[in-house]
């Protein structure tokens, strides 16, 4: 039987490590993180997997601290996998597993390399993403892959529809090589890092909306950041406003300034080029409907204010 070591979190965390227990793999320890109560937490709880199980399992600040590293060791794991665990192992660590340590990452490697792989596929236009599974070096992401489940990106998915598409595919990835893995006869395939780049962690002002840009890019900003994420920002009337849906109508506008307006109960987005229809949106946190809005504001064009 071989063993591993888990370090993992979220729901790709949590599905993951029940396909190495399905397998049949021991897991003598699972390393994840402690909810932080600023964050919205909507996915599973890897910790609560781990209990149910009877698996020990340790959040530590930093994973590669003298104990933690030692408490590891004493284990003598074959492997390391990692889903989704958001600290990078130093080479102290890597070094440990006789049989290699492989990451699960939220893209079609090389491609989105780096933090939210997800979200910036929506936001750059893809239409298709997946999950890689692969060996882990120094560097994040750039492995020799084992294992690649893609999934399509339709055009109105939002990033939680995605990142539900990305947790199957993940499973599926594991589940298909293991295994070959744990028989010692895995492929293994070197990526070639010039068809992908590496992209460091979003801030909150990079979901502010940029009106300027034409409809389908800002549509794809929306459903990237829609909740539970934080949703796109913008101001209107010198209110915080948030867009939480959007729909492309296929309008054109030509010489219109950037603005907000109601017409026949619908709410719509008149951007630097197009125009979006607004299915969900909210004003100073709370959320209205259109018929709403106008009624409290009137069917004037409102421009918006970054």
């Amino acid at each position: 039987m071989s063993k591993a070591i888990v370090f993992a979190y979220h729901n790709v965390g949590a599905r993951c490590l029940s396909v190495l227990l399905a397998h049949g793999v021991e897991v003598p320890l699972v390393v994840t993180h402690r909810d932080n109560p600023k964050e919205n937490i909507w996915f599973a709880s890897v910790a609560e997997l781990a209990a149910l199980h009877g698996i020990p399992a340790i959040a530590p600040d930093n994973p590669n601290t003298p104990v933690v590293v030692e408490q590891i060791r004493a284990l003598q794991p074959d492997f390391f996998f990692s889903f989704y665990y958001r600290e990078m192992l130093g080479r102290e660590l890597l070094e440990i597993p006789i049989r290699g340590a492989l990451n699960m990452h939220g893209s079609l490697l090389p491609k989105y390399r780096g933090r939210v792989p997800v979200n910036l596929a929506i936001i750059h236009g893809e239409t298709e993403t997946g999950a890689t599974l692969h060996y882990m070096t120094e560097k994040p992401d750039n492995g020799d892959i084992v294992a690649r489940q893609a999934v399509p990106i339709l055009p109105d998915d939002t990033a939680f529809e995605v990142f539900n598409k990305v947790t199957v595919a993940a499973e599926m990835a594991l589940n298909g090589v293991l295994p070959a893995l744990l028989a010692g006869k895995a492929q293994a395939v070197k990526q070639d890092l010039s068809k992908g780049a590496y992209f460091g962690g979003r801030k909150p002002e990079d979901g502010i909306v940029d009106w300027s840009k034409d409809a389908r890019g800002i549509h794809d900003l929306v459903r990237a950041v829609a909740p539970p994420y934080p949703g796109a920002m913008t101001r209107l009337m010198g209110r915080a406003m948030r867009i939480l849906q959007t729909r492309v109508t296929g309008c054109e506008v030509s010489g219109e300034k950037p603005a907000f307006y109601v017409k026949d109960g619908k709410a719509y987005a008149i951007c630097g080029s197009g125009v979006l229809r607004v299915v969900r949106f909210d004003l100073d946190g709370a959320e209205m409907s259109a018929e709403e809005f106008a009624a409290k504001y009137g069917a004037g064009k409102f421009e918006f204010n970054r």
